[in-house]
């Protein structure tokens, strides 16, 4: 039996390490501290080998828009461009424009990302690794910007997340995909309760 869980450790070291990063980066994102995006870069390099080596082709992709985003998300929170003091950023809700940019943005990704992957690439879900990846687009993009909403379309790709990384038999994941869903929905109560005491 030890030497099974040895071998299974050996294994998926890296999905294991993945899985550890992830949750202290969503730990740091919803108590607002900017070392999350250090966390996220982390987190971003080791998934990237993990989808790979899966063949969750946009997933591996998503990746290293996440280190893009990490570096403007560390940015924009350090400048505190709202009304806040430096490094203070507000969290905000959604205006229409921003709505719009958001929806365009994942619509835009997933059009691309399935036509890409049903095309080009021998991805086994081509469908829902575009959808799941064209949600976290929008959402990483709203995180960065501070904006409440971005927990609410975790949410729900969380759980979309959870059956795909289930059905590629990707344990360790689905396990912290649990965990984010948890923690989104906290996430979302947490941000929710500081814009009041912003106000």
């Amino acid at each position: 039996m030890t030497a099974e869980v040895t071998d299974w450790l050996a294994g998926h070291y890296a999905e294991l390490t993945g899985a550890l990063l992830g949750i202290i980066y969503i730990l740091l994102s919803v108590r607002q501290k900017v070392l999350t995006w250090a966390f996220g870069i982390a987190t971003s390099v080791v998934y990237a080998w993990v989808f790979y080596t899966s063949r969750f082709y946009a997933g591996m992709g998503l990746q290293i828009y996440y280190v893009a985003v990490s570096i403007y998300g560390w940015s924009y929170w350090m400048s505190g461009k709202q009304k806040g003091k430096p490094g203070e950023l507000p969290v905000r809700s959604s205006d229409r424009t921003t709505a719009v940019y958001g929806m365009l943005l994942a619509a835009g990704s997933f059009t691309l990302l399935y036509l890409l992957l049903s095309l080009k690439t021998d991805s086994p879900v081509p469908f829902m690794d575009a959808l799941t990846t064209a949600l976290s687009i929008a959402a990483t993009w709203l995180l960065a910007r501070k904006i409440l909403e971005n927990w609410l379309i975790w949410i729900l790709t969380n759980l979309l997340c959870i059956g795909l990384y289930a059905y590629q038999n990707l344990w360790p994941t689905v396990v912290l995909f649990i965990v984010y869903e948890a923690l989104a929905v906290y996430g979302y109560f947490r941000w929710k309760r500081s814009m009041q005491v912003q106000v």
